[in-house]
């Protein structure tokens, strides 16, 4: 009888012994942690993205990031949207815009891209406005404005150089009409 015993304890003590040793290796295992998180600086410079600055009427004036390859309708909406008084038919929403572009939103007549005290602005003026400036007809605005649709807006008035057709004596002539970049 006192084999019995002793198979008992020691069958008892194995027991035990796998239960300690699969509670010490279930307490071991790598537990899974949450997800990482990976925090976005807003400061740091996307290359897929550009910045432009928005005045005028929309929503929210100021500074807007948008995707690399932007237009500026893009812009509007990034801005909240435009203003019920906003003329939206003063500005090309299909214009591409680029990093360090300042984009304006008139009102309802706050003028149109055209005017005395200012000339034509390249950047926003179609065909038939640029037809207005001396030595300007018809092939050459919209020279100007294939020009501007495929490379962007103007960003200074010497940028019409560049434009097939225009060389110094046409700048010369045509600079008096032209609002700066």
């Amino acid at each position: 009888m006192s084999e019995l015993p002793f198979r008992r304890t020691a069958a008892l003590a194995v027991g035990a012994a796998v239960v300690a040793l699969g509670v010490g290796l279930w307490n071991t295992r790598e537990a899974p942690g949450p997800a990482p998180v990976t925090v976005v600086d807003p400061v740091t410079d996307d290359p897929a993205s550009i910045t432009v600055h928005v005045t005028g009427a929309v929503a929210v004036p100021g500074v807007v990031r948008i995707p690399d390859g932007g237009r500026i309708v893009d812009v509007v909406a990034a801005a909240g949207g435009a203003l019920p008084d906003a003329d939206l038919a003063a500005v090309n929403l299909a214009a591409p815009v680029a990093d360090g572009d300042r984009i304006h939103v008139p009102t309802l007549g706050e003028g149109d891209p055209v005017s005395e005290s200012s000339g034509i602005d390249l950047n926003r003026a179609d065909a038939a406005e640029l037809e207005q400036l001396d030595g300007v007809g018809p092939v050459l605005a919209r020279r100007i404005v294939e020009y501007r649709a495929a490379h962007g807006p103007f960003r200074t008035v010497e940028d019409l150089l560049d434009v097939p057709g225009i060389g110094e004596a046409k700048l010369a002539a045509i600079r008096p009409g032209i609002a700066a970049p």
